[in-house]
């Protein structure tokens, strides 16, 4: 058995044990005696190098054999050690103690900066220098050292010396100052632009439509970190498995450095399943098809057929949704997408029974950073059952809304650990009633926003494992009151959108006392959510959600509702499925007494 003694100090501990031949080799066999004696003497090298890495030139390393029984003990160091080792009966343990003596800290003396060619300094910008950063009297770690030269190489490229090579320092031992003296060798080499960019792989995907898209153009300026982002950024189409780009020379082309980019294509066609349940709305399951490359230019074709309703208690009976999405990316302009959808839906709440023809069209654009902006024109022809009175609807409608997203989660799927996101809709409408609806005019406003607060800021937990989520909700309707408003177009709530343990539209005015909502003209809501990360694959939530939905157009008025419960998670690869169990607080009449709510990503 091997025990290594502490140190005191916890980073060497962690490299001496990282070093260590015979602690990482005492679970295997047993060997025999001029193996172990090889061992040992190979491990005062072994913990050295891990001394000086840190820093301990001088340092001293004891290692002490005993065996036990005979209460014998020997020096690692002795040239008798394979022979005593011999003499150990077969079935005897053999005790090993490594005891560090560390000796005092060196620190770096002269750190000099030379070009191989003529030995002299080069010259850096003042922010190579710093990105450099290794100063006299800091202290001598190896990986400071080295970690300084990448520093270095990636400046010098930033700056466009494609070609500057920074070699391993040379490194001089100063014992009687306890200082180690740098050199580095360094050759930045010219300055270069961006050279010809060609184009490898490139079979449905038209290549015209790439060079469009590439926001890295000859004759720039050479810049590793803007054509990693413009590779990341062909990855973000979804119509390549793979993007990768390399330099195409290993010299200077006329003043430039050429490209190569290289891709693989993706499939162009799949096919992919959707399931959920909640206990308000039932099962919801269908599947889709997905064209990812429809004409050359990334344009994206996805049927989708789902069955809505099956079960529920929100629910009177089965539904459907049937919708095909067209999604154009660059549409117009750079980084400028169309959306289109048509759709087809039935719905049979409690509230109402609708039968909607849908279409709508958007552009979506980035308008800052983390900022995104959508505008959009929608048309629903829609025949709704309401309280035993049928009416038709024809609603034109113009979609304006802001994005803000910091979380850098780009998957929605994947959950969020810090930062915050928010939206703002909208959504100006006039409605054309039939026969006893008439024609209204009203805006709909609502807003969204959530932020996330990792607990490892508070050294509380290791990151992204203990999480505080908050979600809160504002909307309102103005422009009509409630009953001049289409039935599918005002504002409800209940369910995991704002308030669990309330079944969907179980919060909100009612038809007496029935479970028919009448839905309202404002809404507010909020939620509070503790999530915990448990070993690798498991997590639990508990949460909070309170919200109301009033008569009149200024929110916080009506009748607040209050929900709580819990949850557990299961983490794949492509997301957390959940299952959370709420319960209402203040029950409405002929509300759930409990809800049970499963999907896949995080409610919010």
């Amino acid at each position: 058995m091997t025990n290594l003694d502490p140190t005191g100090q916890s980073d060497l501990d962690t490299a001496l044990k990282a070093s260590s031949d015979l602690l990482s080799l005492q679970s295997t066999r047993a060997v025999g005696p001029f193996a172990l004696a090889g061992r040992v003497r190979n491990e005062y090298d072994r913990l050295r190098g891990a001394l000086e890495s840190c820093g301990y030139y001088g340092g001293t390393v004891h290692i002490m054999l005993r065996n036990g029984k005979q209460g014998i003990a020997m020096d690692g160091m002795s040239s008798a050690l394979a022979s005593w080792l011999g003499a150990v009966p077969e079935h005897d343990r053999v005790d090993i103690t490594v005891r560090i003596d560390k000796g005092p800290l060196f620190h770096l003396g002269s750190v000099k900066l030379v070009e191989s060619a003529t030995g002299v300094a080069p010259h850096l910008t003042p922010d190579q220098q710093k990105a450099f950063g290794l100063h006299t009297g800091q202290p001598a770690i190896a990986a400071d050292v080295l970690a300084a030269g990448g520093r270095l190489m990636d400046a010098l490229r930033e700056s466009g010396h494609a070609l500057a090579q920074v070699d391993k320092p040379m490194a001089y031992l100063r014992p009687d100052t306890r200082t180690v003296d740098i050199v580095y060798p360094v050759v930045p080499g010219p300055i270069l632009d961006v050279g010809r960019i060609s184009m490898e792989g490139l079979k449905q995907v038209h290549q015209s439509f790439v060079r469009r898209r590439l926001s890295v153009h000859e004759g720039e300026l050479y810049q590793p970190s803007r054509i990693e982002a413009a590779r990341q950024d062909l990855t973000t189409l979804g119509v390549f498995s793979n993007v990768s780009v390399r330099d195409a020379s290993s010299k200077a082309v006329n003043g430039t450095m050429p490209l190569d980019f290289s891709f693989q294509e993706g499939k162009r066609h799949s096919i992919g399943g959707e399931l959920g349940y909640s206990t308000d709305l039932g099962a919801r399951v269908g599947a889709s098809w997905t064209h990812n490359n429809l004409l050359g230019n990334a344009e994206r074709l996805r049927l989708t057929a789902l069955i809505t309703g099956l079960g529920g208690s929100a629910q009177q009976g089965l539904g459907y949704d049937v919708y095909a999405d067209f999604f154009k990316p660059d549409f117009l302009e750079s980084k400028q997408n169309l959306n289109a959808r048509i759709e087809g839906l039935r719905q049979l709440f409690w509230s109402y029974r609708q039968t909607a023809l849908l279409l709508r069209g958007g552009i979506t654009r980035p308008l800052a950073k983390n900022w995104n902006g959508n505008f959009g024109l929608a048309a629903e022809q829609e025949r709704i059952e309401q309280f035993g009175v049928s009416r038709s609807y024809t609603i034109l409608s113009a979609p304006l809304s802001g994005m803000y997203d910091n979380t850098g989660v780009g998957n929605p799927i994947e959950p969020a650990t810090h930062g915050v996101r928010a939206s703002i809709n909208v959504t100006p409408s006039v409605s054309l009633g039939s026969k006893g609806a008439g024609t209204s005019f009203f805006a709909i406003m609502n807003a969204t926003a959530s932020t996330y607060v990792d607990l490892h800021k508070l050294g509380i937990s290791p990151p992204g494992r203990s999480i505080l989520a908050f979600r809160g909700t504002i909307g309102s309707i103005q422009g009509a009151g409630t009953w001049d408003i289409p039935p599918d177009q005002r504002m409800y709530a209940g369910g995991s959108a704002t308030v669990r343990g309330y079944r969907w539209q179980g919060v909100g005015p009612q038809y007496g006392h029935t479970k028919y909502a009448i839905g309202g003209t404002s809404l507010d809501a909020g939620t509070v959510e503790y999530r915990q990360r448990l070993f690798k694959s498991f997590g639990l939530a508990a949460f909070a959600d309170a919200g109301q939905v009033g008569s009149n157009s200024m929110p916080f008025t009506g009748t607040l509702r209050v929900g709580a419960g819990g949850g557990v998670r299961y983490y794949t690869p492509i997301g957390p499925v959940r299952l959370d169990v709420a319960v209402p607080l203040n029950r409405a009449p002929r509300g759930d007494s409990w809800d049970l709510y499963i999907g896949l990503g995080e409610t919010f």
